[in-house]
């Protein structure tokens, strides 16, 4: 599956972006792109992961099962976690001081391309 030019597009079109990282159900980075370290990209992927699952799982538990994107702003960066399927999701890093908007668009494209491949 050709995954890591729908990254670098990603990464190549949203301004401040760090890295993107598309990875399955378990937290194991399938495809990577990023300027910041791979190890600290596969990290942050997998801990999303489990922001993802219980996200999900609140979102069941109030009766609704399409949960599109969580944002998470610090003071220092923005990152941007959307399921792709129900086995794989995305997630993009990028610095605070960036647009999120421009970034969130270009995540959903990237997400449409992302499930076209994979199913």
């Amino acid at each position: 599956m050709p995954f890591k030019p729908l990254l670098n597009a990603l990464v190549e079109r949203v301004p401040g972006a760090q890295g993107a990282i598309i990875a399955d159900w378990e937290g194991e980075s399938v495809d990577q792109v990023g300027i910041m370290d791979d190890y600290d990209l596969k990290v942050i992927g997998a801990h999303k992961g489990v922001i993802l699952h219980s996200m999900r799982d609140v979102v069941d538990r109030l009766g609704d099962d399409d949960l599109k994107e969580i944002v998470i702003t610090t003071r220092q960066a923005q990152t941007v976690i959307m399921p792709v399927t129900e086995d794989y999701y995305l997630v993009l890093t990028l610095d605070r001081s960036d647009m999120l908007g421009r970034a969130l668009l270009e995540a959903r494209r990237c997400i449409q391309a992302l499930y076209q491949e994979i199913a």
